[in-house]
């Protein structure tokens, strides 16, 4: 229980960040958890596998690979304990393994959209973005990355890092000065916490923002995200949390408390319409935002009649 519970802070506070991140860390807490839990017969395995879910998906609202990735481990099946562990080890390991695999996958599609010599954008950390442009760069185009610096979490720096060991030429950029670079760039690649069923995309604060820049300047948008990042309770109109998180991210509780009358606003995430993307890019290939219905239907498997019936679940 305590390193569940470990896990489940980590996740919460950002120690384990990214929406693959987070989706692989908890299919790999539920099978650890699953495997170190003494259970009397399958009713109190059951029981506490719930629970440990439960904890997990409650951690980060608005990324949906996290509920994705512990409803893909939780269809395991047994008659006994020991059935169920194998079965939820097994689901797990597949899940992570896939999930790794999508990225790799991602950036071979997504290079192919690459030119020599384009100059990209990018905003936050995203795995499947960064992958984009290490198969770019990997396949002899020369590309320069233009990264925001991300507030109040400061995930840019992570990207740049990232850039940097792979031997691209980087430039970081205060998220303020996105309208004033986009005249040079050629291209936006960025990541995704969440598909909506109708092509929007949540992400990092700011991230509208980027897109309604290269909108305005003509310059192409493309996503880059993992088919379990895409949301099946969309279709029937449920809306995405947006994640509000605590005021210290922007500024120290002791500073705060020299005014009398100002709050602070932290939300985590915002939302991009699809009139401003221009590509989604998955695993399984690259798609107008108009497709995502496609995604869920036939890749994750969830239509109507299931989210009818899982949406109280």
């Amino acid at each position: 229980m305590k390193q569940l519970k470990e896990t489940a802070e980590k996740i919460k506070s950002m120690e384990i960040r990214g929406a693959g991140r987070i989706a692989r860390a908890a299919a790999a807490e539920l099978r650890d958890y699953a495997g170190r839990f003494p259970a009397r017969d399958i009713a109190d395995f059951n029981k506490k596998m719930k629970y440990a879910a439960e904890l997990l998906i409650s951690t980060r609202p608005t990324a949906v690979s996290l509920p994705n990735a512990v409803r893909a481990v939780m269809r395991y099946v047994g008659e006994n304990p020991e059935e169920a562990k194998a079965s939820v080890r097994k689901l797990a390991d597949e899940f992570i393994t896939n999930s790794e695999n999508a990225v790799r996958k991602i950036g071979e599609i997504g290079a192919r959209r690459v030119r020599d010599g384009d100059t990209i954008m990018t905003h936050c950390n995203s795995s499947a973005a960064v992958s984009i442009m290490a198969e770019a760069h990997a396949s002899g185009k020369k590309i320069n990355v233009i990264a925001t610096e991300s507030r109040p979490r400061m995930q840019g720096h992570l990207t740049i890092k990232q850039l940097d060991s792979l031997g691209i030429e980087t430039s970081l950029i205060v998220d303020s000065a996105v309208r004033y670079f986009m005249k040079d760039i050629d291209l936006v690649i960025m990541g995704a916490d969440a598909v909506t069923a109708n092509g929007s995309v949540i992400n990092k604060i700011g991230t509208s923002q980027v897109a309604l820049a290269a909108h305005e300047a003509r310059k192409n948008v493309i996503i880059a995200a993992e088919t379990y990042k895409f949301s099946p309770r969309t279709l029937l109109g449920e809306l995405v949390e947006i994640e509000e998180r605590d005021s210290d991210e922007v500024i120290s509780k002791e500073k705060l408390r020299e005014f009398s009358k100002v709050i602070v606003k932290n939300p985590a995430f915002d939302i991009t319409p699809r009139e401003y993307i221009d590509l989604i890019c998955t695993e399984v290939g690259a798609i107008p935002p108009e497709m995502a219905y496609i995604i869920i239907k036939e890749y994750l498997g969830w239509g109507l009649g299931e989210i009818n019936s899982n949406w109280k679940s």
